[in-house]
């Protein structure tokens, strides 16, 4: 389903071409997609990257593009040495002192945009990132552009666009549920899907830049 196409059947389902309806519709797809990919932990949507932690920097910013983490690791002589992932209380407890410094053993999300770890770095360490990331919306394409979602996942696009285009227009309790519904059934075969392909290697997390070829 192309970009053109979904806006289409938006409007067609919801029989509204109303102007602020249409002008709102970018709105609502990436409303659709957020909420499809905070559900739903596809394989397809992973990325591995490289970068470096920085001897006295307990910081690290996250890449533009992060989720969630499913690990981070120190590289030494071709050997990964996992952070496990805590909380920022833990990081300030266990480690008070920030002049303190050691091999980075935990780390823990600051806020949207920065991890911290602990111990402060003792030294420049590579470090590996693999980390659940979002998509480009279809909405930041041409009319004929598609994505994965809306070539492999039609049908809970098209049914989250719907749900969330509804909520937008207040509609009725029970077409509400239908498409309700239909968005369930169609998130339900996208996680068994993504199930399907899923290799389980949930370690913990972290943040970088550079991808891995």
């Amino acid at each position: 389903m192309t970009y053109s196409e979904l806006q289409t059947a938006i409007k067609d389902y919801l029989q509204n071409t109303e102007t602020t309806f249409v002008t709102d519709l970018p709105t609502i797809i990436k409303q659709a997609e957020e909420r499809i990919l905070k559900m739903i932990r596809l394989p397809v949507f992973r990325k591995n990257v490289q970068g470096s932690l920085t001897d006295g920097n307990q910081y690290l910013a996250t890449p533009s593009d992060f989720m969630d983490s499913f690990s981070v690791a120190t590289i030494s002589s071709n050997t990964y040495n996992y952070l496990i992932k805590t909380d920022v209380s833990f990081i300030r407890e266990a480690y008070p002192t920030t002049t303190t410094k050691g091999a980075p053993k935990h780390y823990a999300l600051f806020d949207d945009d920065t991890f911290i770890v602990g111990p402060t770095p003792d030294a420049d360490y590579t470090a590996e990132l693999h980390y659940f990331y979002r998509p480009t919306s279809i909405t930041a394409g041409a009319d004929s552009g598609t994505t994965w979602l809306s070539t492999n996942a039609t049908n809970a696009l098209l049914y989250g666009c719907l749900l969330e285009g509804y909520t937008y227009m207040k509609g009725e309790p029970e077409m509400m549920n239908l498409y309700n519904q239909r968005y369930q059934d169609a998130l339900g075969r996208l996680k068994v899907l993504g199930e399907g392909r899923n290799t389980t290697d949930t370690y913990r997390e972290g943040s970088f830049q550079v991808p891995v070829t």
